[in-house]
């Protein structure tokens, strides 16, 4: 197929609706029932954006249509287009019921005390908000951030799949304690080395995340084997609840978070030296991306810190 005759601003919202239909639903007859299309009009949409993008976009077989590598960057735009339409129309409705702005955040779990605090500031400025939160791994966040729905990741930019399309702002470095029951008999020794814990059931983030890679680091750097008694979690609740289960368990946490709860009496940091610093964490926002007054009042309480 040519190079495309006309620019791509050829192209159209049912254009790109079309092409994310076809992505979700893998048929034309099932993505254009989906948008209200009839399947001939659907046909001729579909070549008009083939040939307004110069490439063709869609696999064509019995069982369906799948997309091409034009075609993946095709939807990965689409999505992120529709995704800030969507956007658009939520806080257009909302200023007309007066109920303000929405503000979309996605933080790793370590930094989730940052984001509450700062939050908490940001609502006295912005009231009548309508606040999201996600919490998950960097690169989970950075794909919702690229489709258009979010509209900041607290994170580290290094994890997603083109880490120059980021505008990525450290504020804190982070801090790795290692935890245990209250119950735990090692929690009254004045030092704990990692070979005393070689034994006990280690909860760890899952494989090549960053804390999981640290403590890996640790074990290394000391000549110990890894620990193969293992239970992998992305969750601060189900790790605290497995050790109320298990008072020997150990786990790698953040010190903020460890913080909290040591606080909240559910946790006992333990006098383990850790030799490894940790990334810091950043505020993450795509590169070209316009950012309202609101989301900026967010990113200035959070780069606060660095300064703070």
């Amino acid at each position: 197929m040519t190079a495309p005759s006309q620019g791509l601003r050829q192209l159209s919202l049912r254009h790109l609706s079309l092409i994310s239909a076809i992505e979700d639903t893998g048929s034309l007859k099932q993505a254009s029932t989906k948008i209200g299309m009839s399947q001939p009009r659907a046909t001729k949409a579909l070549q008009e954006a083939e040939e307004t993008c110069g490439h063709m976009l869609f696999h064509r077989s019995n069982r369906g249509l799948k997309p091409t590598v034009a075609g993946d960057t095709a939807i990965r735009h689409a999505k992120n287009v529709l995704a800030q339409m969507r956007s658009m129309e939520r806080e257009l409705r909302g200023l007309s019921s007066g109920s303000g702005v929405r503000l979309r955040v996605g933080t790793i779990m370590g930094a989730v005390p940052y984001v509450t605090e700062t939050l908490q500031r940001y609502l006295r400025t912005y009231p009548q908000s309508t606040v999201e939160i996600q919490e998950d791994t960097s690169a989970a966040l950075l794909r919702q951030l690229d489709l258009g729905a979010l509209d900041v990741v607290v994170g580290r930019h290094l994890f997603g799949e083109n880490p120059d399309d980021y505008v990525a702002i450290p504020f804190h470095d982070e801090v790795l304690r290692v935890v245990t029951s209250p119950d735990n008999p090692l929690v009254q020794r004045s030092r704990v080395t990692l070979e005393d814990l070689s034994e006990a059931r280690w909860i760890v983030y899952t494989e090549g995340m960053p804390m999981r890679l640290s403590l890996e680091r640790e074990y290394r750097t000391a000549g110990l084997p890894f620990p193969t008694s293992l239970i992998e979690t992305q969750s601060a609740l189900t790790t605290i609840s497995l050790m109320r289960g298990d008072p020997h368990a150990v786990a790698l946490l953040s010190g903020d978070v460890a913080e909290f709860f040591a606080n909240a009496s559910l946790v006992v940091p333990m006098s383990v030296h850790l030799r490894t610093k940790s990334e810091p964490y950043e505020a993450i926002v795509l590169k070209g991306r316009d950012r309202t007054e609101h989301v900026q009042e967010f990113l200035d309480g959070l780069v606060s810190w660095s300064s703070g």
